[in-house]
């Protein structure tokens, strides 16, 4: 499988990364270092979303007085980030390879030229054989506009960069069709588009992290329908990103099976844009219908029934069905005092057109 490998998003929990007092684990980041070292070194371009920040200042400072979430956060990332960075340069360093640190928020994904931005940043650091270190930055983010955890993050790295394969290295070996903690379960290797794991995935979330297996899941099967293959694998195992690269068949890991539909960059942007959105369109049961049809559609006034919130030309929306569930998002072609005025009429031009457009 080596050399189907060109480009990766290497995803590292704050699990992974932290002991159980919340100090960084050197040994364990030394040794990711090493592997994603001999990945580079063999011509595999990485970009390495890490978490580890906060729990990294959380040992660090002992705040005087009680602080809310938010507050923590910022104080622990702030002192924790500089202290992450700074290991990772010295780690790298020792095998001649140079580090860049990338810090964004959710709103940075906002809009498509903030997106383009960072894209293009990324892309220069990699045809300049640089590593990037992505991570939240903490230390500006506010609950409301906080990614659900670093999984998110890297789900929008990977589709972003053109990854083939986003690899998520959490404290378990995959994803198990029962209780990991149950001997009789076991690790469920292989998951095709549609497959229903609602039996199988625990909502509860890692001491450090913010997110859990449902978002990790959630995550992984929205970048698959991308195209991009996406495993979920032990990051305490020893070698286990040389492994997976060079020999996954062998080697305990949970793999998302990517999707053969090509799907466009700004398709791409829009499928991870739900949290931008400004308002949504409600459409009617034919429409709903036609846009669950394999044709390429777009939505047209004439499926219209209501229009919910406020939105301007090129903003975001949520596509709900007749009963009330999402299908969709897409960027709107007109503001919604257009879309309102346009609501069920034929002939006339589309509300959110197909190019837009990403139906869940």
């Amino acid at each position: 499988m080596k050399q189907e490998f060109t480009r990766i998003a290497v995803k590292v929990g704050s699990n992974v990364l932290a002991r159980r007092d919340g100090t960084l684990d050197v040994t364990r980041m030394s040794a990711l270092v090493d592997q994603i070292a001999e990945l580079y070194k063999s011509g595999v371009e990485i970009i390495l979303i890490s978490s580890g920040a906060v729990a990294s200042g959380r040992s660090e400072i002992h705040p005087q007085k009680k602080l809310d979430s938010v507050d923590q956060r910022q104080l622990f990332s702030a002192v924790g980030q500089a202290k992450l960075i700074n290991r990772y340069y010295e780690l790298f360093r020792e095998h001649s390879i140079p580090v860049g640190q990338v810090l964004t928020t959710k709103e940075s994904f906002g809009t498509r030229r903030h997106y383009l931005n960072q894209k293009n940043c990324m892309t220069v650091m990699l045809e300049n054989g640089v590593i990037p270190i992505v991570n939240e930055n903490d230390t500006i983010s506010v609950s409301e506009l906080m990614f659900t955890d670093n999984d998110e993050l890297s789900g929008l790295i990977a589709s972003m960069m053109d990854a083939q394969t986003l690899i998520i290295l959490s404290n378990i070996d995959g994803i198990y069709n029962g209780s990991p903690a149950d001997p009789s379960s076991s690790v469920i290797r292989e998951i095709e588009h549609g497959k229903d794991l609602s039996n199988y995935i625990q909502a509860s979330k890692s001491s450090f992290g913010r997110g859990g297996m449902l978002t990790k899941t959630n995550i992984a099967r929205k970048v698959a329908d991308e195209g991009i293959s996406v495993i979920i694998a032990n990051g305490k195992q020893d070698n286990i990103l040389v492994n997976l690269i060079q020999d996954a068949d062998n080697t305990l890991c949970t793999h998302f099976i990517p999707s053969n539909e090509p799907v466009s960059s700004i398709k791409k942007w829009i499928a991870h844009s739900e949290g931008f959105a400004k308002g949504e369109i409600h459409i009617n049961d034919c429409a709903t219908k036609v846009l669950n049809s394999e044709k390429a559609v777009s939505i047209l006034p004439v499926g219209i029934t209501h229009i919910e919130g406020e939105f301007e030309k090129d903003d975001i929306v949520r596509i709900m069905d007749y009963q009330g569930n999402q299908v969709g998002v897409g960027k709107a072609n007109c503001d919604s005092t257009q879309a309102r005025e346009a609501i069920g009429k034929h002939g006339k031009k589309a509300v959110v057109h197909y190019d837009y457009l990403y139906i869940e």
